[in-house]
């Protein structure tokens, strides 16, 4: 076993509600090394029927985004974890003032950061010929200020350890049908490189993960059938595979890692 030296730390995760996601997995990794673990998530409505959620594809997708957090919450108590849940918006500037205030208040410190909380159009509107300026606004109000937002406060509150860990896709540089989406990707990854050089400074590396096709309840069999070609490994990516990375990242280990965008996605639109 790898001691990734992160017990005692205070790990802060965007986006957790989904209990199939990436914020879910990355939350339970930390907990089993023994960090405190400060959950992040808002409620994205969107339709879904009930009748098909019991199976992989967007009606489960959606439904899980539209609740709480409690599912992830019973697993991080299986654990006996330490752990405070907030409901919030981090593209609210106020809010985001809140959530590290409540933090830091219940922990003391915040120590890692992992800005996984993002969100994309369900209707189709994210092409040359149909987005919208609600499209435009709504992504990078999420995927970029959010995430600017909470790395702002958190070198504010900066302590002596930090990590920042983003999560971007790996067709972040050429995402055609989704183009809003992925330039608020690409538009993280560029920010991860300028911030590490800012924040090099204090000890504080900046970091990205970039996920291939990954089960996080959305991918029906259909999508899966016809994803597993492009991907060398054969499968679909887990986001386990993805919080493993997450933890290096955060670890002391990784102390002279910064700058870097690294792709979790099986060999994956490289």
């Amino acid at each position: 076993m790898v001691d990734y030296g992160l017990k005692g730390k205070v790990v802060l995760i965007t986006g957790t509600n989904n209990p199939q996601g990436i914020g879910a997995a990355t939350a339970l990794a930390f907990a089993r090394e023994g960090a405190d673990v400060v959950l992040v998530y808002k409620k994205v409505l969107r339709k879904f029927d009930d009748n098909k959620a019991d199976r992989n594809g967007a009606d489960r997708y959606y439904k899980a985004n539209s609740g709480d957090s409690s599912a992830v919450e019973a697993m991080l108590r299986e654990l006996n974890a330490r752990f405070i849940v907030l409901e919030n918006d981090i593209s609210d500037e106020k809010q985001v003032t809140v959530i590290f205030k409540v933090a830091i208040e219940r922990f003391g410190k915040v120590d890692v950061l992992v800005n996984n909380a993002a969100t994309d159009d369900e209707n189709g509107n994210d092409t040359i010929e149909t987005v919208t300026k609600d499209v435009i606004d709504n992504t990078f109000s999420v995927n970029v200020r959010g995430s600017l937002l909470m790395t702002r406060e958190f070198i504010r509150n900066r302590g002596d350890y930090g990590r920042i860990i983003n999560i971007s896709t790996d067709s972040a540089l050429i995402f055609a049908g989704q183009i809003t989406y992925g330039a608020s990707k690409a538009t993280l990854e560029a920010l991860t490189r300028s911030i590490a050089m800012e924040v090099g400074k204090y000890g504080i590396t900046v970091n990205c993960v970039a996920p291939g096709p990954t089960q996080t309840g959305w991918i029906d069999e259909a999508l899966e059938e016809a994803v597993i070609p492009l991907i060398p490994m054969g499968k679909l990516i887990q986001p386990e595979d993805v919080a493993n990375t997450i933890l290096f990242l955060a670890s002391e280990q990784a102390k002279m890692v910064t700058g870097q965008v690294i792709k979790v996605s099986g060999g994956h639109a490289l």
